[in-house]
Protein backbone atom coordinates (compact mmCIF):
# COMPACT_ATOMS: atom_id res chain seq x y z
CA UNK A 1 0.00 0.00 0.00
CA UNK A 2 0.87 3.71 -0.58
CA UNK A 3 3.06 5.26 2.13
CA UNK A 4 3.66 8.69 3.20
CA UNK A 5 6.44 10.03 5.39
CA UNK A 6 7.80 6.41 5.33
CA UNK A 7 5.27 5.21 7.87
CA UNK A 8 2.67 2.46 6.48
CA UNK A 9 -1.11 3.28 5.50
CA UNK A 10 -2.33 -0.38 6.99
CA UNK A 11 -3.47 -0.12 9.95
CA UNK A 12 -1.51 -3.87 11.65
CA UNK A 13 1.36 -2.43 10.43
CA UNK A 14 1.01 1.00 12.13
CA UNK A 15 0.52 -0.94 14.96
CA UNK A 16 3.67 -2.87 14.42
CA UNK A 17 5.35 0.33 14.32
CA UNK A 18 3.82 1.39 17.56
CA UNK A 19 5.61 -1.55 18.95
CA UNK A 20 8.93 -0.52 17.55
CA UNK A 21 8.47 2.82 19.30
CA UNK A 22 7.89 2.09 22.34
CA UNK A 23 11.03 -0.50 22.34
CA UNK A 24 12.82 2.08 21.17
CA UNK A 25 13.51 0.37 17.59
CA UNK A 26 12.80 3.14 15.32
CA UNK A 27 15.41 5.45 13.97
CA UNK A 28 15.19 9.42 14.87
CA UNK A 29 13.38 9.87 11.47
CA UNK A 30 10.65 7.52 12.03
CA UNK A 31 9.68 8.17 15.16
CA UNK A 32 9.36 11.91 14.64
CA UNK A 33 7.04 11.13 11.82
CA UNK A 34 5.11 8.48 13.97
CA UNK A 35 5.01 10.91 16.63
CA UNK A 36 3.76 13.74 14.71
CA UNK A 37 1.21 10.93 13.57
CA UNK A 38 -0.15 10.07 16.96
CA UNK A 39 -0.75 13.71 17.63
CA UNK A 40 -3.22 14.37 15.10
CA UNK A 41 -4.98 10.46 15.35
CA UNK A 42 -6.41 10.18 18.63
CA UNK A 43 -7.16 6.31 17.84
CA UNK A 44 -3.64 5.67 17.22
CA UNK A 45 -2.71 7.43 20.07
CA UNK A 46 -5.09 5.52 22.32
CA UNK A 47 -3.68 2.13 20.93
CA UNK A 48 -0.10 3.93 21.86
CA UNK A 49 -0.90 4.34 25.24
CA UNK A 50 -2.36 0.62 25.34
CA UNK A 51 0.84 -0.73 24.81
CA UNK A 52 3.10 1.16 26.68
CA UNK A 53 0.62 0.61 29.93
CA UNK A 54 1.17 -3.43 28.67
CA UNK A 55 4.11 -3.54 28.70
CA UNK A 56 4.73 -1.17 31.81
CA UNK A 57 3.03 -3.43 33.68
CA UNK A 58 4.43 -7.05 32.10
CA UNK A 59 8.17 -5.43 33.09
CA UNK A 60 6.67 -5.44 37.14
CA UNK A 61 6.06 -8.77 36.89
CA UNK A 62 8.84 -10.92 38.84
CA UNK A 63 11.01 -12.56 37.07
CA UNK A 64 10.64 -16.59 37.13
CA UNK A 65 13.43 -18.65 38.73
CA UNK A 66 15.33 -21.28 36.52
CA UNK A 67 15.70 -24.35 37.91
CA UNK A 68 19.15 -26.17 37.75
CA UNK A 69 17.79 -28.83 36.59
CA UNK A 70 15.92 -27.19 33.75
CA UNK A 71 19.79 -25.43 32.87
CA UNK A 72 21.05 -28.42 33.03
CA UNK A 73 18.61 -29.36 30.08
CA UNK A 74 19.16 -26.19 28.02
CA UNK A 75 22.68 -27.14 28.07
CA UNK A 76 21.97 -30.89 26.89
CA UNK A 77 20.69 -29.17 23.52
CA UNK A 78 23.84 -27.17 22.70
CA UNK A 79 21.88 -24.00 23.35
CA UNK A 80 23.94 -21.54 24.86
CA UNK A 81 22.79 -19.20 28.01
CA UNK A 82 21.55 -15.92 27.46
CA UNK A 83 23.84 -14.14 29.27
CA UNK A 84 26.35 -15.33 26.79
CA UNK A 85 24.34 -14.02 24.18
CA UNK A 86 25.21 -10.42 22.69
CA UNK A 87 21.84 -9.03 21.55
CA UNK A 88 21.86 -7.70 18.75
CA UNK A 89 20.75 -3.95 18.44
CA UNK A 90 18.59 -2.81 15.54
CA UNK A 91 17.13 0.21 14.69
CA UNK A 92 14.67 0.56 11.74
CA UNK A 93 14.58 3.26 9.29
CA UNK A 94 11.52 4.39 6.90
CA UNK A 95 11.09 1.52 5.12
CA UNK A 96 12.67 -1.69 7.21
CA UNK A 97 9.61 -2.19 9.20
CA UNK A 98 8.08 -5.30 7.69
CA UNK A 99 11.37 -6.47 8.78
CA UNK A 100 10.81 -6.42 12.28
CA UNK A 101 7.05 -7.55 11.60
CA UNK A 102 7.22 -11.51 12.31
CA UNK A 103 9.46 -11.12 15.92
CA UNK A 104 7.21 -8.64 16.54
CA UNK A 105 3.85 -10.49 15.79
CA UNK A 106 5.43 -13.52 17.96
CA UNK A 107 5.93 -11.56 20.96
CA UNK A 108 2.87 -9.73 20.71
CA UNK A 109 1.08 -13.43 20.59
CA UNK A 110 3.41 -14.99 23.42
CA UNK A 111 2.60 -11.92 26.14
CA UNK A 112 -1.15 -12.17 25.46
CA UNK A 113 -1.80 -14.82 27.49
CA UNK A 114 -0.15 -12.51 30.69
CA UNK A 115 -1.72 -9.46 29.22
CA UNK A 116 -5.14 -8.82 31.16
CA UNK A 117 -3.51 -10.44 34.53
CA UNK A 118 -0.86 -7.91 34.52
CA UNK A 119 -2.75 -5.26 33.74
CA UNK A 120 -5.16 -6.19 36.43
CA UNK A 121 -2.37 -6.44 39.06
CA UNK A 122 -0.13 -3.22 37.75
CA UNK A 123 -3.32 -0.87 37.50
CA UNK A 124 -1.75 2.05 39.22
CA UNK A 125 1.72 1.91 37.14
CA UNK A 126 -0.34 1.21 34.01
CA UNK A 127 -2.82 4.07 34.39
CA UNK A 128 0.66 6.34 35.26
CA UNK A 129 2.43 5.08 32.05
CA UNK A 130 -1.05 5.84 29.88
CA UNK A 131 -0.92 9.86 31.49
CA UNK A 132 2.79 9.78 30.67
CA UNK A 133 2.17 9.02 27.33
CA UNK A 134 -0.62 11.05 27.30
CA UNK A 135 0.98 14.06 28.52
CA UNK A 136 4.20 13.58 26.17
CA UNK A 137 1.65 13.29 23.12
CA UNK A 138 0.47 16.76 23.98
CA UNK A 139 3.63 18.43 24.27
CA UNK A 140 4.17 17.50 20.80
CA UNK A 141 0.62 18.70 19.74
CA UNK A 142 -0.45 21.85 17.65
CA UNK A 143 -2.19 22.53 20.56
CA UNK A 144 -2.42 20.79 23.88
CA UNK A 145 -6.30 21.47 24.72
CA UNK A 146 -9.67 19.98 23.01
CA UNK A 147 -11.49 23.42 23.95
CA UNK A 148 -9.22 26.91 24.68
CA UNK A 149 -10.10 28.87 27.51
CA UNK A 150 -9.51 30.35 30.89
CA UNK A 151 -13.06 30.17 32.17
CA UNK A 152 -14.67 27.02 34.20
CA UNK A 153 -17.92 27.99 32.78
CA UNK A 154 -16.67 26.99 29.27
CA UNK A 155 -14.86 24.27 30.00
CA UNK A 156 -16.95 22.25 32.35
CA UNK A 157 -19.84 22.45 30.03
CA UNK A 158 -17.76 21.42 27.13
CA UNK A 159 -16.68 18.31 28.80
CA UNK A 160 -19.70 17.53 30.41
CA UNK A 161 -21.39 17.43 26.49
CA UNK A 162 -18.47 15.24 25.24
CA UNK A 163 -18.22 12.36 28.60
CA UNK A 164 -20.99 13.22 30.68
CA UNK A 165 -18.18 15.01 34.16
CA UNK A 166 -15.91 17.44 34.75
CA UNK A 167 -13.88 18.02 38.24
CA UNK A 168 -13.30 21.64 39.60
CA UNK A 169 -11.69 23.94 36.92
CA UNK A 170 -10.65 26.71 38.76
CA UNK A 171 -8.12 29.21 37.37
CA UNK A 172 -4.81 29.58 39.31
CA UNK A 173 -3.65 32.76 37.11
CA UNK A 174 -3.11 34.78 40.44
CA UNK A 175 -0.84 31.93 41.93
CA UNK A 176 0.77 31.47 38.51
CA UNK A 177 -0.49 28.54 36.81
CA UNK A 178 -2.66 29.84 34.51
CA UNK A 179 -5.71 27.22 33.08
CA UNK A 180 -5.37 27.10 29.06
CA UNK A 181 -8.57 25.02 29.03
CA UNK A 182 -9.60 21.20 29.02
CA UNK A 183 -9.44 17.90 26.17
CA UNK A 184 -11.02 14.29 26.38
CA UNK A 185 -8.51 11.68 27.36
CA UNK A 186 -8.76 7.89 26.58
CA UNK A 187 -6.95 5.75 29.25
CA UNK A 188 -7.72 2.41 29.32
CA UNK A 189 -10.59 2.81 26.95
CA UNK A 190 -12.44 4.82 28.96
CA UNK A 191 -12.61 8.69 28.22
CA UNK A 192 -11.55 10.85 31.46
CA UNK A 193 -11.73 14.39 31.46
CA UNK A 194 -8.65 16.52 31.54
CA UNK A 195 -7.69 20.19 32.46
CA UNK A 196 -4.20 21.93 31.26
CA UNK A 197 -2.34 24.49 32.85
CA UNK A 198 0.62 26.14 32.58
CA UNK A 199 3.52 27.87 34.62
CA UNK A 200 5.61 29.58 33.25
CA UNK A 201 7.18 27.51 30.10
CA UNK A 202 5.66 24.54 31.82
CA UNK A 203 1.99 22.65 31.07
CA UNK A 204 0.87 20.63 33.88
CA UNK A 205 -2.09 18.28 32.76
CA UNK A 206 -4.41 17.62 35.44
CA UNK A 207 -6.58 13.96 34.57
CA UNK A 208 -9.38 13.53 36.87
CA UNK A 209 -10.87 9.84 37.17
CA UNK A 210 -14.21 9.05 38.57
CA UNK A 211 -14.06 7.65 41.63
CA UNK A 212 -16.64 4.78 42.62
CA UNK A 213 -15.92 4.35 46.06
CA UNK A 214 -16.45 8.05 46.99
CA UNK A 215 -14.01 8.40 50.34
CA UNK A 216 -13.14 10.89 52.00
CA UNK A 217 -10.65 13.67 50.53
CA UNK A 218 -7.17 12.79 51.11
CA UNK A 219 -3.85 14.22 51.12
CA UNK A 220 -1.67 13.50 47.78
CA UNK A 221 -1.57 9.55 48.11
CA UNK A 222 1.15 8.59 45.88
CA UNK A 223 3.81 10.38 43.78
CA UNK A 224 6.80 8.98 41.11
CA UNK A 225 8.14 9.53 38.09
CA UNK A 226 6.48 8.51 35.45
CA UNK A 227 8.31 8.87 31.68
CA UNK A 228 10.65 11.56 32.78
CA UNK A 229 7.72 13.50 34.41
CA UNK A 230 6.90 14.83 37.94
CA UNK A 231 3.70 12.99 38.58
CA UNK A 232 1.31 13.41 41.99
CA UNK A 233 -2.21 11.66 42.52
CA UNK A 234 -4.96 12.33 45.42
CA UNK A 235 -8.66 11.73 45.44
CA UNK A 236 -11.46 13.91 46.70
CA UNK A 237 -14.08 11.46 46.79
CA UNK A 238 -15.53 12.34 43.69
CA UNK A 239 -12.41 11.73 41.23
CA UNK A 240 -8.92 10.26 41.66
CA UNK A 241 -7.02 13.26 40.56
CA UNK A 242 -3.27 12.87 38.82
CA UNK A 243 -1.28 15.72 37.93
CA UNK A 244 1.61 15.07 35.65
CA UNK A 245 4.41 17.70 34.87
CA UNK A 246 8.01 18.01 33.71
CA UNK A 247 8.24 21.08 36.87
CA UNK A 248 9.76 20.54 39.57
CA UNK A 249 8.33 18.72 42.19
CA UNK A 250 8.02 21.41 44.51
CA UNK A 251 6.06 23.83 41.73
CA UNK A 252 4.19 20.73 40.90
CA UNK A 253 3.31 20.64 44.77
CA UNK A 254 2.56 24.13 44.90
CA UNK A 255 -0.11 23.22 42.13
CA UNK A 256 -1.53 20.43 43.65
CA UNK A 257 -2.34 22.31 47.09
CA UNK A 258 -3.76 25.58 45.31
CA UNK A 259 -6.02 23.17 43.17
CA UNK A 260 -7.32 21.66 46.21
CA UNK A 261 -8.04 24.59 48.37
CA UNK A 262 -9.42 26.39 45.36
CA UNK A 263 -11.54 23.59 44.50
CA UNK A 264 -13.17 23.08 48.08
CA UNK A 265 -14.04 26.79 48.00
CA UNK A 266 -15.88 26.29 45.29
Amino acid sequence: MKEAMGLPSDPADLRLLLHALVDGELDAATSLALERRLADDPALAAEHARIVAMQTAIRSLPRPEVSEAFQARIAALGVRPAAAAQPAISRFGPFGWRAMAASVLITTVLASGLTQWAMTRGAPDSFAASIASSHRRSLLAASPVDVASSDRHTVKPWLDARIGLSPAAPDLARDGFSLLGGRVEVIGDKPVPALVYKHREHLITLVAAPQDSGTASVLVAAERSAGGFSLLRWTDGAFSYWAISDTDRATLEDFVSRFRAAAAAG
